[in-house]
């Protein structure tokens, strides 16, 4: 049981050793923040987040009073080097995404590489994240799986990516907004034909919903309506969809 009276990180005596925690968040339910990623986030020097407000509001609900600093898309070239230049240093600093787990489909990815590439330590702090939250509720095959993010929002490119995906025989995860997922799955169809389909909109959120059944029976389900938020969408993959064609046609 040492392991788990020693977490990774922590310095015999108490305190975190110095280093990149990458700490997960709620992605909706406040109640799924962990023990650790509160206490990391109360110890370490720094906190890179995507929008200083909207983390801002997190620490304040845990009652965590520490340094926050903006790392997006859209300054993580600039702000890489200074993050690494205070990890060489000896700082204790943490990177968070808006909700769930940084480094998937975020710019943490960025920083996280960056820190490896220069043999910094790097520690994970587990929670919540969306896609595998998705993925298990989904009753899809979860052994083997594919995570292919946001798809390009480009036709022409997003086409493309899904017409070479059409063969893969792994259960596939996709994130999309809940107003494009219609699109999204409606070519899916035209691409691949009807396979099984999971879209998991709001997770764990207050208006959480699950579609489930074929694509043209969850198209069906959205009909006209104007979805909201963020969804998960898991797809069967190619072998999956062969194998219950050929249970089918035995039980006839």
């Amino acid at each position: 049981m040492e392991e788990l009276t020693q977490p990774a990180g922590e310095a015999q005596g108490g305190g975190l050793v110095p280093g990149l925690y990458v700490v997960s968040t709620p992605i909706g339910n406040l109640g799924d923040m962990t023990q650790r990623a509160v206490a990391v986030l109360r110890a370490v020097d720094l906190i890179a987040c995507e929008d200083t407000r909207h983390s801002g509001l997190l620490l304040q609900h845990f009652h965590i009073r520490n340094r926050l600093t903006s790392y997006h898309e859209y300054n993580k070239v600039s702000r890489t080097p200074e993050l690494i230049e205070q990890l060489r240093q000896g700082r204790r600093i943490a990177v968070i995404t808006d909700a769930g787990t940084p480094g998937i489909s975020d710019p943490g990815f960025y920083l996280i590489r960056a820190a490896v590439r220069a043999g910094l330590a790097v520690f994970p702090v587990p929670g919540a994240s969306a896609l595998l939250a998705g993925l298990v509720i989904s009753g899809l095959p979860s052994d083997r799986f594919a995570f292919e993010g946001f798809l390009p929002k480009r036709d022409g490119r997003r086409r493309k990516r899904l017409a070479a995906l059409k063969a893969e025989e792994r259960t596939t995860v996709y994130c999309e907004s809940a107003r494009r997922v219609k699109r999204l799955l409606e070519e899916m169809l035209e691409l691949w034909g009807d396979r099984d389909v999971v879209v998991c909109r709001e997770l764990t959120k207050r208006f959480e919903e699950t579609l489930r059944g074929k694509t043209t029976d969850v198209l069906a389900q959205i009909g006209d309506r104007e979805l909201k938020g963020e969804t998960v969408v898991v797809v069967a993959g190619a072998r999956e969809e062969e194998d219950e064609g050929s249970d089918e046609t035995a039980r006839t």
